[in-house]
């Protein structure tokens, strides 16, 4: 099966028939369809400038943006639909734009290539897809510090290599998620200086000899400048790899909350009940309750890693200008923006709807040595060598260990009895409570240093 040529923006030159599984693997409007609205407006602010400068007449200038106003209003309430069997997005806006004007339609490609319309496509694409990912991670922002606020005072025992090691309220550990994502936003926002420059005019690689306002359509279309190389312009796809380099760093930062709501709620953990709504059950087990909502934020930061390097794979080896091979860049690009956008608000609702049970974490506690440090701090306050506090407090966890208690089970004639080091010491308390109280400087875990946390956090959620 061959298809006709006749109708392909680049039909003239050819007289043989494009083989079927060329045509299959030539076409992008399965993916690229979802860029009809960006087409459109850039077609439009490129219209406008074709007449303002007088490359085309102003009156077939006006019919034209008359025209592409009427199918974006037809798309857009479902009386227009894009015809399948187009080559691209861009292929199929002309036809519908054609069917409305007649031939006028085909001025409308003037001074401008596929190759920096699609450009300026992905990154009008690019500027709202960014604009609702910041949202929603303000969003889960939000629903940390709400969260954070409402259980200051709990105490739960903090991790290094999932090894208890010290005390810290759960309020600190929520909020440790709060600048993580404080830092996408940050790189989001940065990486938005770079989307943010208008491509067209580049033409398919050299430039056009129109007289173009470039100016002026990166004004209609809101952009902060034009790009300073025609080459460079039409063949960039740093933009998409650096967007989906900070997704890709945001799914990772999703994946280690959503593991850690895995672990809280096991029973081994038993630190949260994850409410129904957010849960699954077992096709076997009744009992189950699963956190397939929290395991898929975890899996699908696959996908976005993915997406990265699979673009970066792509681009590696391209020489200028354009090469079809880019036409790899949008299907990484689009699951990574609904994914992105699909976990976020599911990490929200779990947390503003999780159940801490801070008698849990302080039950698992007792007897774990996490204020151990604290005695090894006293010493250090004493005048002894913190690396002889550290050998002194070690030598009596190891008494501890092969007696089967704890520290807060000894007495200090006990402690001093089995570290005579200590004896130089007043008592030392040495809950947990006591041990978070101590960690008082800016950035601690001590209540009132969290709670100036919480507040600059506040802050600079409002900002």
């Amino acid at each position: 099966m061959t298809s006709p040529r006749a109708a392909r923006l680049w039909g003239g030159r050819f007289g043989a028939e494009t083989a079927a599984v060329i045509e299959r693997l030539n076409n992008s409007l399965s993916f690229d369809a979802r860029l009809w609205r960006e087409d459109i407006e850039g077609s439009i602010a490129h219209a406008r400038m074709l007449g303002a400068s007088g490359i085309i007449p102003g009156d077939e200038a006006e019919k034209i943006v008359e025209g592409l106003q009427g199918v974006l209003a037809g798309l857009e309430s479902g009386s227009q639909s894009l015809d399948p069997s187009a080559e691209d997005i861009h292929t199929a806006v002309e036809a519908l734009l054609r069917d409305r004007v007649g031939p006028v339609a085909g001025k409308l490609h003037t001074a401008r290539s596929r190759n920096d319309q699609v450009a300026t496509d992905l990154r009008l694409y690019l500027r709202r897809a960014i604009a609702a990912i910041q949202g929603a991670i303000a969003d889960l922002q939000a629903a940390l510090i709400e969260r954070a606020d409402g259980e200051m005072g709990v105490v739960m025992p903090g991790y290094t290599h999932l090894q208890h090691a010290q005390p810290v309220l759960l309020s600190h550990h929520l909020l440790a998620y709060f600048w993580m994502l404080q830092r996408d936003r940050e790189r989001l926002r940065d990486g938005l200086a770079r989307v943010d420059v208008l491509p067209l005019g580049s033409g398919a690689l050299a430039g056009t000899t129109f007289s173009i306002d470039r100016d002026a359509v990166a004004s209609e279309l809101g952009f902060a400048g034009v790009s300073e190389n025609s080459l460079d312009a039409v063949s960039d796809r740093d933009f998409v790899l650096e967007f989906l380099a900070d997704a890709a760093i945001l799914m990772v930062h999703c994946s280690r909350l959503g593991e850690e709501l895995v672990l809280w709620s096991s029973q081994e953990f038993g630190f949260v009940r994850l409410d129904d709504a957010v849960t699954t059950g077992s096709s076997i087990m009744p009992q189950k309750k699963n956190p397939d909502g929290a395991e898929l934020a975890r899996g699908k930061a696959g996908r976005v890693i993915g997406s990265l390097m699979a673009l970066l794979t792509v681009m590696k080896g391209l020489p200028l200008a354009y090469n079809k091979d880019m036409q790899e860049d949008k299907e990484g690009l689009f699951d990574a923006v609904e994914t992105v956008l699909l976990v976020l608000p599911a990490l929200s609702l779990m947390i503003r709807t999780a159940a801490f049970d801070g008698n849990a974490m302080c039950r698992s506690m007792q007897g774990d040595f996490s204020t151990a440090t604290d005695l090894a701090d006293a010493l250090v306050r004493s005048g002894m060598p913190f690396r002889e506090a550290h050998a002194v407090v070690g030598r009596l966890v190891r008494a501890c260990l092969d007696r089967g208690i704890g520290l807060e089970d000894l007495t200090p004639t006990e402690i001093a009895a089995i570290a005579p080091e200590t004896a130089v010491l007043d008592w030392v308390d040495l809950s947990v409570s006591a041990s978070v109280a101590a960690r008082a400087t800016h950035g601690g875990t001590a209540l009132d240093a969290v709670a100036s946390q919480l507040a600059r956090a506040r802050e600079v959620l409002k900002r």
